[in-house]
């Protein structure tokens, strides 16, 4: 098992001022990039028509018929 040691990290009091300073800078840097929000696209939903066949003439099925026969 990998332990402080093993992992070839250097100390911060083992480091030159400069060198901590870098290190302290590059940690704050990456902890400060912002996450992206994602975004979600909604599909628009086709209002079904729902029509009763009853009310309807003659004339409007036949022509209901064409339409949806091609």
């Amino acid at each position: 098992m990998a332990d402080l040691e093993t992992l070839d990290y250097k100390s911060i009091s083992d480091m030159s001022t400069d060198e901590a300073l870098e290190a302290l800078r590059q940690i704050r840097l990456s902890r400060r990039v912002p996450t992206k929000p994602t975004k979600t696209t909604r599909k628009a939903k086709k209002k079904e028509v729902k029509v009763d066949p009853s009310s309807m003439s003659a004339n409007q099925i036949e022509e209901l018929l064409k339409k949806l026969g091609g």
